[in-house]
């Protein structure tokens, strides 16, 4: 699988560190082991969570920040307010575009220094289909498949609308496989987001992938499918090893404790950092009434803290993904 962190580690030093990078070698004890470096995860933002800002910007004047008024400021706010690093789009906020719309999105991604990392489709869809609805599914993944390649893409997401039997294992992994194949042509890999049914368990989900095989199938993750799945922590670590992205679901915080409502965001980094994750996690507030993998509420509460709940949660989570500094002894024996 494609490492989308993998292009910002080089840039990347802890000012600890680098302070002293100029101090010889000998200058640290010799019976001192140096820490384990865990990768660098790449914190980014799932533009979903910012739908009714995109909708209603007024609904959510602040003094502090300038909103976005279109898909085109998103990068910019993300890179400049948000201090995140990426982009992952939900394809309804493309709706209308064509090439040259996302070649302006492409532009302003680029100047914001924030790629488009991730296309998500939302509607499920069912790869066990061979009738008139495969060849529109197939049609609409060519679609999606063009428009990430502009964007500079390396990935696209989608659920995979089956009933939990083998049987339907055997035609879901057939027509994934055939998906990948019109995918390859752009350069893609097609991650899977757990949906009901299939791929709900993480069990049933590593199945299906392995079943499917090759380099270019991984999984889309997400702590609010984990949580509701009554498993979190065993689901996110069998889930991670497959997976480029992980959908960091923000549900909202307590005001008196500023805990995050119902898990724990540094216990869920804790469990994909056990397995040696170090790609990418994108902040998706999802708000408190969420239940389970990727469902968005139509009745969200317009004057939700949206961004404050953000940008809480960029905190907690470049506090949990950031390597200690290197100790070094402050007087030389």
């Amino acid at each position: 699988m494609v490492d989308c962190a993998a292009a910002f580690r080089g840039r990347i030093s802890h000012d600890g560190i680098a302070a002293n990078a100029s101090c010889p070698r000998s200058s640290l004890p010799a019976h001192q082991p140096k820490p384990p470096v865990q990768p660098e995860i790449l914190l980014t933002l799932s533009a979903g969570s910012v739908r009714p800002l995109l909708a209603n910007p007024q609904a959510f004047e602040t003094d502090d920040l300038k909103l976005p008024q279109s898909v085109f400021e998103l990068p910019e706010f993300v890179a400049t307010d948000l201090q995140l690093r990426g982009l992952n789009l939900p394809t309804d906020l493309l709706k209308g575009f064509g090439l040259p719309e996302i070649d302006k999105l492409r532009d302003a991604a680029d100047r914001a220094h924030c790629p488009v990392l991730l296309v998500v489709e939302e509607p499920a869809i069912d790869f066990t289909e061979r009738g008139p609805n495969w060849a529109k599914a197939i049609e609409r993944l060519k679609r999606l498949g063009l428009a990430a390649n502009r964007l500079g893409c390396p990935s696209i997401a989608v659920r995979a609308h089956a009933a939990d039997t083998d049987a339907a294992l055997e035609a879901t992994a057939a027509g994934v496989k055939l998906a990948l194949k019109e995918l390859d042509k752009f350069d893609l890999n097609l991650l899977l987001a757990p949906h009901e049914g299939l791929t709900y368990t993480a069990a049933r989900m590593t199945d299906l992938i392995k079943k499917i095989g090759g380099f270019r199938i991984g999984s889309y993750p997400s702590f609010a499918h984990a949580f509701a799945s009554g498993d979190l922590e065993n689901t996110l670590r069998k889930l991670a090893p497959y997976a480029p992205a992980i959908a960091a679901s923000v549900r909202g915080f307590d005001e008196k404790t500023g805990e995050h409502d119902g898990y724990s965001l540094e216990a869920c980094v804790d469990c994909v950092r056990s397995v040696g994750y170090g790609n990418t996690l994108a902040l998706d507030f999802v708000g408190r009434g969420e239940e389970a993998a990727g469902k968005k509420s139509a009745k969200k509460p317009a004057k939700v803290d949206i961004i404050g709940s953000l940008l809480k949660a960029r905190i907690q989570l470049e506090a949990a993904t950031s390597e200690p500094e290197l100790a070094l002894d402050e007087e030389e024996e």
